[in-house]
Formats: structure tokens, C-alpha cells, sequence
């Protein structure tokens, strides 16, 4: 399972069933709405998210959600890519590299990093 801890909780479960055709199978709200917990299934894979209590941004993070789809998922990881992307700081944008045809790296505007890659 895969944790990140975010700011906007709601905001961000919403994006992410969006970019990944997630299917949120869990979740516990706090009083505000906001999430407590919440899991969603992306691609088989469990991403749990609660809303950060944080006032400060943890600096020096070097933690990034690399998914590797193989072959043949070129349309998940453009869709995932043009969801993500808006409000993003795109590192990588969408293209080839010399270890994947077809890739891209961001943080989102949640200050989460991704990396997917076929």
C-alpha cells in the first residue's frame, strides 16, 4: 500500500479517480469532510490518502510514485499525465526517454511526485 498525506484531501481523492479510473473502496471522513483515510484501487494498487494536519511542508522529501504499466498503456499514462498536469510542476513532460518510449514525470498540485513510464 502506498500513503501520502495531503492538503485538500477531497479535492485530491477526486483527481486521482480521474487520472487513474481509481475506485475509492474505503474511507473515513473527519468532521470537516475531509478525509481521515480514504483507499482507492489504481490499477490493482492500494493508494491510501488522509488530509495532512501539517502546517509546514516537510522539505527534502525525495519520495515519488513510480508506476511502471509495460507495454500496450500508452492511453492510461496519457490520461493520468493530462489530469495531473493542471496546477502541476511538470519535471518531465510526456515523451520518450532513453529507458521508456513513452514518460512522464510532475508534482501535482497536491506536492506529490509521479512518475509513470510504459
Amino acid at each position: 500500500m502506498m500513503q501520502v498525506y495531503v492538503k485538500g484531501s477531497t479535492e485530491a481523492v477526486q483527481l486521482y479517480q480521474k487520472a487513474f479510473d481509481a475506485k475509492l473502496i474505503s474511507e473515513y471522513k473527519n468532521d470537516d469532510g475531509s478525509y481521515m483515510h480514504a483507499e482507492l484501487d489504481v490499477f490493482g494498487q492500494i493508494l491510501a490518502l488522509s488530509e495532512s494536519r501539517e502546517e509546514k511542508k516537510i522539505t527534502g522529501n525525495i519520495m515519488q510514485f513510480c508506476l511502471h504499466f509495460g507495454k500496450g498503456n500508452v492511453d492510461k499514462i496519457h490520461k493520468a499525465y493530462e489530469v495531473l498536469k493542471e496546477d502541476a510542476k511538470v519535471q518531465y513532460p510526456l515523451g520518450p526517454v532513453s529507458y521508456s518510449p513513452f514518460m512522464f514525470g510532475l508534482v501535482d498540485k497536491f506536492g506529490v511526485s509521479w512518475c509513470l513510464f510504459e
